[in-house]
């Protein structure tokens, strides 16, 4: 299953898809995942990986500012608006956002602060929805029609890749240390 790649399943909107129950609990596990990650990691939280790659701290700044801009924010911005009006939204420059904040170089207990704060809000948001709310929708410039029921479950996806990315960053610091071990990983290695 090394390979399996969920982002090439195909579009099912019949699907079940995540509950809002269930939502928030994965919220909260990324929080908890992210925490545990960067206490760990400590000071290395600002190492970066490879060039143009994020810092563990820049990841969870990302997180924190999609959580601000992409999910907390757009949801309330749909329910804000008057039944039957799709509000339009844009997008953001998430380069140029993850520079101005310059977590590389605050430290991870900042960053999980933070975090821990954003989550909760979005927990509290998320186990507030109720039904009608789920197919309420904007219009978006880059992808057009979205609703709050698929930003709920594109959120779960998002937060995962991030934590892949994340996991990704020490991954980056074991492996060119790992001499005749990456064989174990790699045969050709």
């Amino acid at each position: 299953m090394a390979g399996f790649d969920p982002t090439r399943l195909p579009r099912v909107p019949s699907a079940p898809g995540l509950t809002v129950d269930e939502v928030a609990w994965l919220l909260h596990a990324t929080a908890e995942i992210v925490a545990a990650e960067l206490y760990a990691l400590g000071d290395l939280a600002g190492w970066r990986p490879a060039g143009g790659e994020w810092c563990a701290n820049e990841v969870v700044g990302h997180i924190v500012e999609s959580d601000r801009r992409g999910f907390t924010g757009r949801i309330r911005r749909i329910l804000a608006a008057p039944e039957g009006n799709e509000p339009d939204e844009e997008g953001w420059d998430q380069p140029s956002v993850a520079a101005a904040r310059g977590d590389c170089a605050k430290p991870g207990t900042v960053l999980i602060d933070e975090l821990t704060a954003s989550r909760a809000d979005a927990i509290d948001l998320v186990r507030s929805l109720r039904p009608e709310d789920l197919d309420r929708a904007a219009l978006h410039r880059a992808v057009g029609r979205i609703t709050v029921r698929e930003l709920l479950n594109e959120w779960c996806l998002h937060d995962r890749t991030h934590l892949q990315q994340l996991l990704k960053n020490v991954q980056a610091r074991a492996w060119p240390v790992m001499g005749n071990t990456r064989r174990f990983t790699d045969p050709e290695a």
